[in-house]
């Protein structure tokens, strides 16, 4: 009997995927996984933002907020419905979760071995951009590991949004952990390399056919994070919401260059004379992102990337979107003791046409 069974079962057909085949939806509650209701919210919000943006060139990378939905949405939409292209790069975060679980990856790329990611529409597939990385990039640069993208949301959270567009998008998921600005000078310039050899290769055009794609929130204020260095009444708020305001404006908006990303690196990294820098959960792949679309804009000789603010809001003053009958909710409070910044903005070649 057990030598009958044996043979049975070494006959029985595996299905295409297993659980470490495919990447599964992670944050189930503040983004939207239900198609039907994507295409209503999305509708919704068409009728209730006022979000008209007239880019003065082409668009060629973004930076965008992760939070719930319920609260940002009015900040992701009018990023989104400006991307159509083919397949895009992300950069995420690597949160605290991913930290507790498996350690703190430090100075290399996190990327994974999934063929698709779980979709709204259909499933994601992987742009064989993310195996070319992995044959050229030098291995002491990155590391593969699918449980650190499987518990981390910040990349995820743009999926739905980006295949309401483009049902047929690709995605090359790169998680980018904390990283001295040395190792991200290095890295990027390896990376952008690549990136740019496989846009000249394919003949493809950065940001008609391939994207990159940037996320981050912004402040993280409150006594729920320790970090509230203009106090927590309405005037704190305010002061922190102007500092957000400060910082991107001095250094995400207009041309970006060398002194604007050291500049950078030392508000949300180092602190500036001395002070607590904001929590920006996507300072490292923020920072190292401007850094590969600047080198890659240079590689294929594109011209000055200047950067332009789409919108700004926070959790406490959006508070709950009112998009009646959604299965969404929040995966945190709101209150002047627990709110965060979110912002989109993009980048464009100077001067050229979209």
């Amino acid at each position: 009997m057990k030598r009958i069974l044996i043979i049975f079962l070494m006959f029985i057909p595996f299905p295409e995927f297993n659980a470490q085949d495919k990447r599964d939806v992670r944050d189930k509650i503040g983004f939207c996984w239900n198609a039907d209701e994507m295409d209503r919210f999305v509708d919704w919000l068409n009728k209730n933002s006022d979000d008209n943006i007239d880019f003065k060139g082409r668009l060629i990378a973004a930076v965008s907020v992760h939070d719930d939905y319920l609260y940002a949405g009015k900040v992701y939409h009018p990023l989104f419905k400006l991307i159509d292209a083919k397949e895009v790069i992300i950069l995420g975060v690597t949160h605290s979760t991913v930290r507790k679980e498996l350690g703190n990856f430090r100075n290399k790329l996190i990327l994974e071995n999934h063929k698709a990611w779980t979709g709204i529409y259909n499933d994601v597939n992987i742009s064989p951009l993310r195996e070319i990385i992995k044959k050229q990039l030098s291995g002491d640069y990155y590391t593969v590991n699918n449980r650190a993208h499987q518990i981390e949301h910040s990349i995820e959270a743009l999926i739905p949004f980006l295949q309401f567009y483009n049902k047929e998008i690709k995605i090359t998921p790169l998680m980018v952990p904390a990283m001295s600005r040395d190792t991200m000078e290095l890295i990027s310039g390896e990376l952008s390399e690549i990136i740019s050899r496989y846009i000249k290769e394919n003949k493809l055009i950065l940001g008609k056919d391939i994207f990159i794609l940037i996320s981050n929130d912004a402040n993280h204020y409150g006594a729920d994070f320790d970090n509230y260095p203009f106090g927590l009444d309405e005037s704190a708020h305010n002061a922190a919401i102007n500092n957000d305001l400060r910082i991107i404006n001095n250094y995400l908006v207009g041309a970006i260059g060398r002194e604007k990303i050291i500049g950078l690196y030392g508000e949300l990294i180092e602190g500036v004379n001395k002070t607590t820098p904001p929590l920006w959960c996507g300072r490292y792949p923020l920072l190292f992102g401007l850094m590969t679309v600047e080198k890659v804009a240079d590689n294929l000789k594109l011209g000055g990337v200047r950067g332009a603010l789409i919108k700004y809001s926070d959790t406490y003053t959006e508070k709950l979107l009112p998009f009646n009958g959604s299965s969404m909710g929040t995966t945190a409070p709101y209150s002047l003791d627990h709110w965060v910044g979110f912002f989109t903005l993009g980048f464009y070649i100077d001067g050229e046409g979209k």
